[in-house]
C-alpha cells in the first residue's frame, strides 16, 4: 500500500494527544491517580475496576501503567518508531477507558454521546494507523539496508543517475517528527514548566531552612486513616456526610476586617491548585462540592482534563437573581441547585415567595433536586408557613461563643447563625435533609468543636471550605466523630 501524507499527520495528531495526557499526569503536584475514575465505573466490569481502586498496590500499578503507557505510546506515534505495537496498545488502553466509563452510562465533560465518544474515535484512528502505511522513522531505518543494497546494484550496473531521489524525500518525511517533538516540548513546558516550583510549594515547611520562623506540620494524603464511607441520599443525589465548600476556592474568605485575604486566597487557588484540592477531596471520599456557578469553568476543566467525578452543587448566586443563576448552573453541569442563603433571606424579607416557588419549580423541571438556603431561621420558618418545601435545606449552624461573635449590633460578617439552639430545635421538626454550612463560623471555630456540634444539632451533612493541606485532617476528624455514634435528637433524614 502506498504511504500517505494524511496518515502520517493523523498518526502524529493522535500521538500528540497521548503524549500530552501522559506527561500532564506525570507532572501533577501530589501525584495523579485513576482512583476516582475506577470507583465510579458502572458497567459490567465495574466490580473489577472497583477492586483495582480499593487495592493500594494494584491502584499504584494501574496509575503507573496509565501515565507511562500514554507517554510512551504518544512518543512512539509521533517519532514513528514501533508504530504498530504502539497503536495496538493504544487501542487496548482506550478499550479499558470505554468499558470503565461507557458514554451511554456516564455523562462526559466533553459533551453528550450515545455510543461513540472520543475514545472510540481515537481507537478507530489507531486501527487505521496500524494497517495503512505512513512515513515513519522506524520504517525508514528498517528499509535502509535494502535501499543501500539496491543502490549498490544500480551502481554496479552503471544505471543512469536519478533526477530526483525518492529515498531522500522519504528521509525528510520520516524526520518530520523531530520538529513536531520540538514544538510539543516548547508548548508543554511553556504551559506546565514551573513543576519544581509547585513541588517546593507542596513540601512541608522546615523551621531551619524556611524563610519564615514559624513552622507548621501539614498532613499528607498518605496519612489519611480511611476515606469517608458514610454517605446519605437526597432523592437521587448521593452525598458524603462532609462536602467541600467552594468559598475559599472562589476567593470569598469572610475574613472580617482583614481586607487583603480575599485576594490572597484567590491568588493561592490557581487552576492547578484547585485541581489538586478537588483530586485530594475525591481521594478522601468527598464526592461533592458546593459553590457558586462562577466556578463552573474550573470545575468543567477539572472534569475534562483530570477525569474528575466530583459532583457540583450550585448555590445559584447571581447578580440578576436566582433564575439567572440556575440557568448558568445548568449550563455548567450542576448536579443539584439550591437558592443561595442571602437571596432566600432577602426574598423572604421582601415577601417574594412567588419568586422562590418559581425557582424551585424550574430546578425540578430540569430533573434536579432543589434546595433552599438560609442564614436566618426566620427564612426557613417563613418558607414552611407559605408551603415552600424544598428537597433539602442548606442552613447555617455554629456556636456563638467565639470571641469575635457580635449579637449586640448589626451583623458585620462575623456571625451567621445567631440562634443555634433554636435552629436545632426547629430543624428537628422538618422531614427534609439538612446540609449545615458556616459550621466553623468562617474559620473562627476549631473543627474539633464545630464538626460534632453541627452533627449533634441535627445536620445530616456538613459543608466545609478547606485548603488542600486541611483535607486529610478534617476527613480523619469527621470519621472519628461519626464512628463515635454521636447523640442527636433529630434522626438522620438522608
Amino acid at each position: 500500500m502506498k504511504k500517505t501524507y494524511g496518515m502520517t499527520l493523523l498518526r502524529m495528531l493522535v500521538g500528540w494527544h497521548f503524549l500530552y495526557e501522559g506527561l500532564f499526569k506525570l507532572v501533577q503536584p501530589g501525584g495523579w491517580s485513576a482512583e476516582g475514575f475506577l470507583r465510579t465505573s458502572q458497567w459490567f466490569a465495574a466490580p473489577v475496576f472497583h477492586k483495582m481502586a480499593a487495592t493500594p498496590w494494584l491502584l499504584k500499578t494501574v496509575d503507573l501503567m496509565n501515565m507511562w503507557g500514554l507517554t510512551l505510546i504518544g512518543l512512539a506515534l509521533i517519532v514513528g518508531i514501533l508504530v504498530r505495537p504502539a497503536a495496538f496498545f493504544g487501542c487496548v488502553l482506550l478499550l479499558f477507558y470505554y468499558v470503565a466509563q461507557p458514554p451511554f452510562l456516564t455523562a462526559s465533560a466533553d459533551g453528550h454521546f450515545l455510543w461513540f465518544d472520543r475514545n472510540v474515535v481515537e481507537a478507530a484512528a489507531l486501527l487505521a494507523v496500524m494497517w495503512v502505511p505512513s512515513y515513519t522513522l522506524g520504517g525508514y531505518i528498517s528499509e535502509l539496508p535494502r535501499k543501500l543494497f539496491r543502490r549498490r546494484l544500480e551502481k554496479e550496473a552503471n544505471a543512469a543517475p536519478r533526477i530526483a531521489s525518492p529515498e531522500r524525500r522519504e528521509l525528510l518525511l520520516s524526520l518530520s517528527s523531530l520538529p513536531v517533538i520540538g514544538l510539543f516540548g516548547y508548548a508543554f513546558f511553556r504551559k506546565h514548566g514551573p513543576v519544581w516550583e509547585r513541588k517546593n510549594l507542596e513540601a512541608k515547611p522546615d523551621a531551619v531552612t524556611s524563610a519564615t520562623v514559624k513552622s507548621f506540620d501539614f498532613t499528607d494524603i498518605k496519612e489519611l486513616k480511611k476515606p469517608l464511607s458514610n454517605y446519605g441520599q437526597i432523592g437521587t443525589l448521593k452525598l458524603s456526610r462532609m462536602v467541600l465548600g467552594g468559598n475559599l476556592i472562589g476567593g470569598w474568605a469572610h475574613a472580617r476586617d482583614l481586607i487583603y485575604v480575599d485576594k490572597l486566597v484567590k491568588a493561592y487557588h490557581s487552576d492547578w491548585r484547585v485541581f489538586r484540592t478537588l483530586h485530594m477531596a475525591e481521594q478522601c471520599g468527598m464526592n461533592s462540592l458546593i459553590t457558586n456557578p462562577q466556578l463552573a469553568r474550573v470545575i468543567n476543566d477539572y472534569w475534562k482534563k483530570e477525569g474528575g467525578k466530583i459532583q457540583f452543587i450550585s448555590d445559584c448566586g447571581h447578580s440578576d437573581g436566582p433564575m439567572a443563576g440556575i440557568r448558568r448552573s445548568l449550563e455548567g453541569g450542576a448536579h443539584s441547585c439550591y437558592i443561595q442563603g442571602e437571596i432566600s433571606d432577602r426574598y423572604v424579607r421582601d415577601g417574594k415567595f412567588k419568586k422562590l416557588e418559581e425557582s424551585l419549580a424550574f430546578i425540578r423541571k430540569e430533573g434536579l433536586q432543589a434546595g433552599i438556603g438560609a442564614h436566618k431561621l426566620e427564612t426557613v420558618k417563613a418558607c414552611v408557613e407559605h408551603g415552600l418545601i424544598p428537597d433539602y435545606w442548606v442552613k447555617t449552624i455554629h456556636k456563638t461563643d467565639y470571641w469575635s461573635a457580635r449579637t449586640d449590633g448589626p451583623q458585620n460578617d462575623n456571625i451567621w447563625c445567631e440562634n443555634p439552639e433554636e435552629t436545632a430545635a426547629f430543624m428537628e421538626t422538618l422531614p427534609q435533609p439538612w446540609i449545615g454550612f458556616k459550621i466553623l463560623a468562617a474559620g473562627a471555630i476549631q473543627p474539633e468543636v464545630g464538626f460534632p456540634f453541627a452533627f449533634q444539632s441535627g445536620a445530616d451533612f456538613i459543608c466545609v471550605g478547606m485548603y488542600d493541606f486541611q483535607l486529610v485532617d478534617n476527613v480523619n476528624l469527621v470519621n472519628s466523630v461519626l464512628d463515635e455514634k454521636i447523640e442527636r435528637k433529630r434522626p438522620w433524614r438522608a
